[in-house]
């Protein structure tokens, strides 16, 4: 375990900013993880966790340390013959991951299939796409105490889950560290394609039978053509988080503006694509320098080459006040920023 100074951060981070940490270390175990927060030389120092960095957004350099975290493993934590629970390390790539479920025809997360990021960051962002969420499949995680270096096990009710959020992003953030995640999935699955995206891209490849593989094709297909890869041109995928708005208040949205694209939810709000708001004013495909908004998903701010990480901070607010002074709305980020 080797410790760097003024470590380069480009390659750590999916938005590709030109930023440094004072200090840079990646933990391949629990007792190296135990070992660098108990080091007096960096007991002082500020520390920031960090699994694919495909969530953040550096607007400076960080002056303290970063834990890189790889810890890797898949292990079966029991089965029989309808259900598997199956835990994995917060190191393992995300996308590997669910590629490794479905292979072993294990299904509940194909819909979830090419999200960036690791198995750890699942549960504190509660990740969803195309009508399933992390919480759908979750027994418990595995988090070490930052303050004591103890393991604890939280299971879903002490998670308190919520859209793209958990008690990690909020009331526990920086206390614990996610070393493990268990998921519990299905031998015989009822398939999610309740969104007509993977039922229209299923229909288009000829498919008439199901299976866990097809519909992770479909995501697969249906991200690519919609979602910059990261590998080619920075960015964090969906910046914003889809707004709720009351019923009363979409009624007044919708007299002004007939076409507003709406989801029902489980509560009595109406959730409204952000991606929708954002495009309606104008902002897609706006490019400034070397930043701006995708020009086929408005949800998407992209580092075209050389931007920092203020210019783009700068944009998502401006996207923000034009949002709420016509519309009403406030959007909430959805990315870290640093």
């Amino acid at each position: 375990m080797e410790v760097k100074e003024n470590h380069l951060l480009k390659e750590y981070n999916t938005f590709k900013i030109e930023v440094k940490a004072k200090y840079f270390v990646e933990v391949n175990d629990i007792d190296e993880l135990k070992n660098i927060l108990l080091d007096k030389k960096y007991s002082s120092q500020k520390k920031m966790i960090l699994g694919g960095g495909s969530n953040i957004l550096f607007t400076q350099d960080f002056d303290g340390l970063i834990i890189k975290i790889n810890l890797l493993g898949i292990n079966i934590f029991s089965q029989d013959e309808h259900n598997v629970t199956i835990k994995a390390g917060a190191g393992e790539n995300w996308h590997d991951f669910v590629l490794y479920c479905i292979y072993n025809n294990f299904s509940g997360l194909e819909n979830l299939s090419l999200i960036p990021g690791t198995v750890g960051a699942s549960p504190i962002q509660n990740i969803g796409a195309y009508g399933v969420e992390i919480k759908d499949v979750f027994v418990q995680l595995e988090a070490l105490d930052i303050s004591t270096g103890n393991i604890r096990i939280f299971d879903y009710g002490e998670c308190d889950f919520s859209y793209r959020g958990s008690i990690f992003k909020y009331e526990l953030k920086n206390k614990y560290i996610i070393v493990s995640v268990t998921y519990k999935l299905k031998k015989n699955p009822v398939f999610n394609v309740s969104y007509g995206a993977i039922r229209d891209t299923l229909d288009s490849m000829g498919i008439t039978e199901l299976s866990a593989k097809y519909i992770s094709d479909a995501v697969i297909s249906i991200r690519s053509s919609k979602l910059p890869d990261p590998k080619i041109l920075g960015n964090a995928g969906s910046f914003f988080k889809n707004p709720e708005v009351s019923q009363e208040h979409f009624i007044r949205l919708k007299a002004q503006y007939p076409n507003i694209v709406s989801y029902k939810t489980n509560t009595s709000n109406i959730k409204i694509p952000a991606g929708w708001l954002i495009e309606a004013l104008g902002w897609k495909g706006k490019t400034f320098d070397n930043y701006g908004v995708h020009q086929y998903q408005a949800l998407v701010i992209v580092n075209y080459g050389g931007s920092n990480g203020s210019d783009i901070k700068n944009l998502a607010n401006d996207i923000i006040k034009s949002i709420f002074d016509k519309f009403e709305i406030n959007l909430e980020i959805e990315v870290n920023i640093i």
